[in-house]
């Protein structure tokens, strides 16, 4: 009988129920970047498409978690921030926010963000807080912040009355200027008390040869829907942190941004390509 009939009601919908192995994913695409096994043929096809036009798309994917890692640290170790609000969480893997955050200081609390139900099925695995902090997980979208800043799960988690962490580490350039990724940001930084920080990074052409320039901007418009990817100048990426004062050294490469104590030699910008910041709310 089918579970439409009247008087039937229908289960729970299971997260890979809405998983669409035929159409690449960002989080399924960037986990095979950094050498997971949660993607699927169409993910591994996207990537290897991009990576063909621009060979240092994994250094690139890897610099990118490592420069999570750093600005968790220095939120935590030296910003004294204990609230974290990590939009775009990505497939689970090692060191996640909570993780860091929590080996400095175990009463850290963070609230995971993700649309891609793949991130959604694997979300156990961000939930295993220190027993002094707290650590939850909420099935939504950057262009939705109102359903994010009020969802009961980020209520019961985070106080914003207090210092909150954004992260928006690799999420912002899947946004196009047409959905006014600018406007969610601020709603989101509006709703957090002075005191709060921003962190994100974002993918650039800037850095690459003309030439290059021109076939990587090709490449991350022919992922389909999910996988096109909006290659932002240092301006247009600086744009996210209006009024905001941002911390030393600046907005730059992420290869470059507090990597002193990363293994040595480091990988140029233009492999990299992308930039990075973190900035305080006055």
């Amino acid at each position: 009988m089918s579970t439409d009939a009247p008087g039937v009601t229908p289960g729970p919908v299971h997260p890979s129920d809405r998983i669409d192995t035929s159409v690449a994913h960002p989080a399924r695409r960037y986990n095979y970047w950094l050498g997971g096994k949660d993607n699927f043929q169409a993910d591994r096809e996207s990537g290897d498409a991009m990576a063909e036009r621009f060979p240092t798309i994994r250094i690139s994917a890897l610099e990118n978690r490592r420069f999570l890692q750093r600005a968790v640290g220095y939120l935590a170790r030296e910003a004294g921030i204990r609230q974290f609000l990590d939009i775009g969480t990505g497939i689970p893997t090692a060191d996640n926010t909570h993780e860091v955050a929590q080996r400095i200081a175990p009463e850290s609390r963070v609230v995971y963000v993700d649309n891609d139900p793949i991130v959604l099925a694997h979300a156990r695995a961000l939930l295993t807080s220190s027993p002094e902090g707290a650590t939850a997980y909420i099935d939504a979208d950057l262009r939705d912040p109102e359903k994010i800043l009020h969802h009961p799960d980020l209520r019961r988690t985070i106080d914003l009355s207090r210092p909150v962490a954004l992260m928006l580490v690799a999420i912002l350039h899947f946004v196009p200027d047409s959905d006014d990724p600018y406007a969610a940001v601020r709603r989101l930084l509006d709703a957090l008390p002075p005191g709060s920080y921003l962190a994100a990074s974002h993918a650039t052409h800037e850095y690459l040869p003309p030439q290059v320039a021109e076939e990587a901007k090709a490449a991350a418009k022919g992922g389909g829907p999910h996988g096109i990817i909006n290659l932002r100048t240092l301006d247009e990426f600086t744009g996210f942190f209006a009024g905001l004062d941002v911390v030393e050294p600046g907005i730059r490469s992420v290869a470059e941004w507090r990597a002193e104590s990363e293994p040595q030699p480091r990988p140029s910008v233009v492999e990299v390509s992308m930039y990075g910041g973190v900035a305080r709310k006055p």
